[in-house]
């Protein structure tokens, strides 16, 4: 079980290093209980006393809350003063992999991976069709090229990971991330959204792809209140929920797969730019 900073607290709520005497403690020692912890617990404990700061701010320590095989996430044209450095980088920073197919990054305070899945590591229906879909480069996409939808009357996009590759015991929320442009037709059907592992039910969502102040309701009828609209991310995209799923870490457990749907309609709609499937850890 790992060590909390909660079980070095004293009567008062505060840190009580005098009555466990942990400042005897070699620093190596004191780095290695640290690394059990958390990035968050980490920064805490630094602030304690001279050595544990030295001992928190390691590259052990740091080393420990980075993924396995980190090396081959990391551009060899990047270079890092520290694995503190690094894993912030990491988490503010996401980096391209798979030759610019996924983006992956670190949560900040739990340190748990998070993946953006590109439109090329997708399946998007008629994506390649220039009277449909078209690629584009804006300044603003994590990916070199994504596409811009022009006008569909089937809308489908599914996409799929390894459940190996996430981080265990982890609460994963998946979102379709997206830009409007004259959008249209998104207002009359909501999107179903889904998410979970290849060959079950899975977690179920549902959303109006225009935001909610452009929306017209079909027959002045109200809009359902389990239906979502987008919300405004800091990055400037759009992005609704589509589910969750709790990595339990099991062995061999399969594939997560996602999708969004909206093919029961049979009207047109377009106006979309799309950057891909975010796959995020909640900390």
């Amino acid at each position: 079980m790992k060590p909390k900073v909660s079980e070095m607290e004293g009567g008062n709520g505060e840190l009580s290093i005098d009555t466990l005497n942990l400042n005897a403690l070699p620093q190596d020692c004191i780095a290695t209980i640290i690394s059990f912890t958390s990035p968050r617990d980490a920064c805490r404990l630094s602030i304690v006393s001279t050595i544990f700061k030295l001992a928190a701010e390691s590259d052990a320590v740091w080393e420990s809350f980075l993924p396995s095989q980190y090396q081959a996430l990391i551009p060899s044209s990047l270079s890092f003063s520290s694995k503190k450095e690094l894993y912030l980088s990491l988490c503010e920073n996401p980096v391209l992999i798979e030759g610019g197919r996924k983006s992956f990054w670190l949560e900040k305070v739990s340190g748990k991976k998070c993946y953006m899945l590109s439109p090329k590591d997708l399946y998007i229906e008629w994506v390649n069709t220039p009277t449909y879909w078209r690629w584009v480069s804006i300044p603003k996409a994590r990916f070199e090229e994504v596409p811009e939808l022009l006008s569909v009357c089937w809308f489908e996009i599914r996409g799929k990971i390894s459940i190996s590759r996430l981080s265990p015991m982890t609460l994963y929320k998946a979102y379709l991330v997206f830009k409007v442009h004259d959008v249209y037709g998104f207002d009359y059907y909501p999107v179903k959204l889904s998410v979970g592992v290849v060959g079950t039910e899975g977690s179920k969502r549902a959303a109006y792809l225009e935001p909610e102040r452009d929306r017209i309701p079909i027959d002045l009828q109200p809009t359902p209140n389990d239906v979502q609209f987008p919300m405004a991310r800091v990055d400037g995209w759009l992005e609704v929920e589509m589910g969750e799923f709790f990595n339990e870490g099991c062995m061999n457990a399969g594939e997560l797969e996602m999708s969004a749907l909206e093919i029961e309609g049979g009207n047109w709609k377009g106006g979309l730019i799309f950057q891909g499937i975010e796959i995020r850890a909640i900390a």
